[in-house]
């Protein structure tokens, strides 16, 4: 996983506020543009060569969805913010990557932050992705990070013709949108699950420094993922039971759902977030444990050999007149007795339980 915890913001010391600096992962590769414009009987889709494609959509009586997969090139963004009307602030925003989930109404369009979140089933762990949406009246525009969503399913829906989705307005596609991406956190979610299961058995089965290493990798993900999350019921809720005009009242009872989705994946990171915490210490414990188990096999052997230590200390004395010295069966006699002592110990071991 590539995310920091804390995003360097140097770039933009100094600089006015709604100054355009990207800030986020460097990236080559070129900026796509994807728009779609439909409505109940028509439908136009098409990869956009360049940004002023999409303006001769704009008054149309139409939906006009515009998809921006890469903003590390402003001068993208800050040509569709100007032509679409947005303030600097926002574009500001779209370009930062570190913002939290958060809503902003400005009466003529609505700015929504979300974190758009991946399994990575190559790195075993989760990515994060910032995706910025822009609804007004008419269309929607969302700016993502790179190419590649969790939005395929809408675009199939929308490519259906006579579907009841090309018969709702814009305000159901921005929650379509926002409704993708709280349902992703589930399959994430569950992909995790699976993974603290695995873990768990290992920390009765076998722990060693390799299990440590992917608990702490587990507790860094949630810390993201508690991040990304736990501000969405906020922005959702506020969008909701807010007079915005541009979210209908039937749209609005659909985010109630995105609502319900965004509290039981918050409580289900918490959930997990208790469960990590709770396996570092049967981690700890069961070191401790193994480490217990280690001493009392040598404190056993240290036991048993102690009283042979005494006799072979005492016949190893160079005393003259040692009464046993020149007894026959003396040798003999000494190591039945050496063999009584510790066959008795470890009899006495057993009986105990310590054995």
């Amino acid at each position: 996983m590539n995310n920091k915890l804390v995003q360097k913001v140097s770039k933009k010391a100094g600089k006015p506020p709604g100054a355009l600096v990207f800030i986020g992962k460097k990236k080559q590769e070129k900026v796509k543009i994807h728009l779609m414009d439909y409505t109940a009987s028509t439908f136009t889709e098409k990869d956009a060569k360049s940004v002023e494609e999409c303006f001769t959509y704009m008054k149309k009586p139409t939906t006009t969805w515009i998809n921006v997969s890469g903003i590390h090139d402003e001068d993208v963004v800050e040509k569709l913010g100007k032509r679409f009307g947005l303030h600097p602030l926002v574009l500001e925003d779209i370009l930062n990557t570190g913002q939290r989930p958060k809503a902003e109404d400005f009466d003529k369009y609505m700015f929504i932050v979300l974190k758009m979140i991946y399994y990575n089933g190559g790195t075993n762990g989760i990515e994060i992705e910032q995706v910025s949406i822009v609804l007004g009246k008419g269309f929607v525009i969302s700016f993502q990070e790179r190419e590649g969503d969790v939005f395929n399913q809408i675009r199939e829906r929308i490519r259906k013709k006579g579907g009841r989705f090309r018969s709702l307005g814009n305000d159901y596609l921005a929650y379509a949108l926002m409704d993708a991406i709280v349902d992703n956190y589930f399959s994430v979610l569950e992909n995790m699950g699976e993974r603290i299961e695995s873990i768990e058995d290992e920390l009765v089965d076998n722990p060693n420094p390799k299990t440590l290493a992917e608990i702490h990798k587990l507790k860094r993900e949630l810390i993201f993922l508690r991040r990304s999350v736990w501000p969405l019921r906020d922005v959702i809720n506020n969008i909701q039971r807010g007079d915005s005009k541009l979210f209908t009242k039937k749209t609005q009872i659909y985010l109630r759902d995105v609502y319900d989705h965004a509290i039981r994946v918050s409580e289900t990171i918490e959930t997990f977030r208790d469960m990590v915490s709770g396996m570092l210490d049967i981690y700890l414990s069961s070191m401790s444990n193994r480490m217990n188990e280690v001493m009392k096999v040598l404190t056993i052997f240290a036991a048993i050999f102690i009283p042979l230590t005494f006799i072979a200390g005492i016949y190893g004395m160079n005393f003259r007149f040692m009464p046993e010295l020149e007894w026959e069966w003396g040798y003999p006699m000494v190591w039945t007795i050496i063999l009584l002592v510790s066959f008795t110990m470890l009899y006495y071991f057993r009986r105990k339980g310590w054995l």
